[in-house]
């Protein structure tokens, strides 16, 4: 603004020079002098109240914006509050997060714990072996009934499904909290007027959030699911080995007729 003002009174000056140049050209030091003199009143009473309102206005704009739109004492207070929590949350945060969890002893239940609190996807592949390791593999078709067999292939399948999706809902928990706190740092430190663009960042990374707990909550029902129709499926085994031994009992009856 203050460049844009310089300019133009820089371009009324030249131009009310070169009106009066062939005037100043005929004339005597006198009347330069003279001509100078109104050019330089009119350029301050004229132009300069103008320039003086102009700057009065941009004056009273910059006032209300820091006094009320984006209120500078606030916003200080706000930041230092930010600063404050998070200086007494931070230490306390990381120490929980470092507090050892593992609690299995045996070689392999150990590996197993430890792919499952490893918060890395790329471990999902190595998942499989260890929990054939620690769970046992699937019994072969003359140990076991078709039946049995498919029960328990479903709750291999399903438990290992749940374990690899808490695997990775453990990284991606883990990233977002690494970008709850870049946010905490922005809100410490932003500019006033920068807070539409934080609450973007930060509404954004909480809608992320939610499809990661929607995802948990799938996988929790899919188990729920599961374990529900496994109870069926033993009724109904129990129901069919009921109806086979009424059906050999009357057999039986039948021949002592």
């Amino acid at each position: 603004m203050n460049r844009f003002i310089k300019r133009r009174v820089l371009v009324l000056f030249l131009a009310g020079f070169l009106v009066f140049v062939p005037v100043a050209a005929n004339a005597g030091i006198t009347d330069i002098i003279t001509l100078l003199t109104t050019i330089t009143s009119t350029l301050q009473n004229a132009i300069g109240t103008v320039l003086s309102g102009i700057q009065s206005i941009r004056t009273t704009i910059t006032q209300f914006e820091q006094q009320v739109v984006w209120p500078v004492a606030l916003i200080s207070q706000t930041k230092n509050e930010v600063a404050q929590v998070r200086s007494q949350f931070a230490t306390l945060a990381g120490q929980i997060e470092t507090l050892p969890t593992s609690s299995a002893t045996l070689v392999n239940p150990k590996n197993l714990e430890s792919l499952l609190r490893s918060q890395q996807a790329a471990n999902l592949s190595q998942i499989n072996a260890s929990y054939t390791q620690v769970f046992q593999t699937l019994p072969p078709a003359d140990q076991a009934t078709v039946t049995q067999r498919n029960l328990i292939d479903v709750d291999d399948a399903m438990a290992m499904g749940a374990l690899k999706t808490a695997t990775a809902s453990d990284q991606g928990s883990q990233q977002m909290l690494s970008v709850a706190d870049n946010l905490e740092q922005e809100a410490a430190a932003s500019a006033p007027g920068s807070a539409p663009m934080v609450t973007a960042q930060a509404a954004a990374a909480n809608l992320q959030n939610q499809a990661m707990l929607q995802r948990l909550l799938a996988a929790e029902l899919r188990q729920e699911a599961a374990r529900l129709a496994h109870t069926n499926a033993l009724r109904k085994q129990s129901a069919e080995a009921n109806r086979t031994l009424r059906n050999n009992l009357q057999q039986i009856l039948s021949r002592q007729r």
